[in-house]
């Protein structure tokens, strides 16, 4: 389990994504050239520091070998996230992750180091059309370049059958993880029906998820 993480840059997506590390209780860094908005976010943090991101000088004093997990969050500056990107990698992080604004930073990121690429805005986008086009979607997480976990109520056919019967692997490919009904979560029970306050946390191909939308 990933314990540490250094959030390098404290645009909308970093700063979200470092308070809720840490209110998750990781310990998280914090590095922004902004002095003054560093220190107002510094509550949030285990650590934080106003520094010049596109040095390596000041990349080294950060300690970066030490982290776990390093997420690079200036997609507009391509110098200090190519730079972040490069150096962490080279320091033995295991997981380096960079936030694109487009496929071909993306591209240029992956080269130098990145391990996994996200693309907030067009991330933010798929949620928001499903969202639209299916009453029963509930949540969408993205995993990887080809996977994705989804929250959603069961639908109307599947109400009163089990998964079993359902044949859902068969049919579209998903696999049900957990059920969740209120505050509770349980494994499932590949025999026992599902009912209509059901919440089915799924995973699976994201090329499949309009099937069951």
């Amino acid at each position: 389990m990933y314990k540490s993480f250094a959030i390098l840059g404290m645009g909308r997506y970093g700063r979200e994504l470092a308070k809720n590390l840490y209110d998750n209780g990781a310990d998280v860094l914090i590095a922004d050239d902004n002095v003054e908005l560093i220190n107002q976010l510094s509550a949030n943090a285990t650590y934080a520091v106003a520094t010049d991101l596109s040095d390596p000088e000041n990349l080294k004093d950060l300690g970066l070998s030490n982290m776990d997990v390093v997420v690079v969050c200036m997609s507009r500056h391509v110098e200090a996230s190519v730079m972040c990107a490069m150096y962490a990698k080279e320091a033995g992080v295991p997981l380096v992750v960079a936030k694109a604004c487009s496929q071909r930073m993306g591209k240029l990121l992956k080269k130098v180091g990145a391990d996994k690429i996200t693309y907030v805005e067009e991330e933010a986008a798929q949620r928001a059309a499903n969202h639209l086009v299916s009453d029963n979607l509930l949540e969408y997480f993205d995993l990887s370049d080809n996977l994705c976990l989804i929250d959603m109520k069961p639908k109307a056919e599947w109400v009163g059958k089990d998964v079993r019967e359902l044949k859902l692997r068969d049919k579209y490919g998903i696999n049900v993880v957990a059920i969740k009904k209120g505050s509770s979560s349980f494994p499932v029970d590949p025999e026992a029906p599902i009912e209509k306050d059901f919440e089915l946390l799924i995973a699976m191909n994201k090329n499949d998820v309009k099937k069951i939308l």
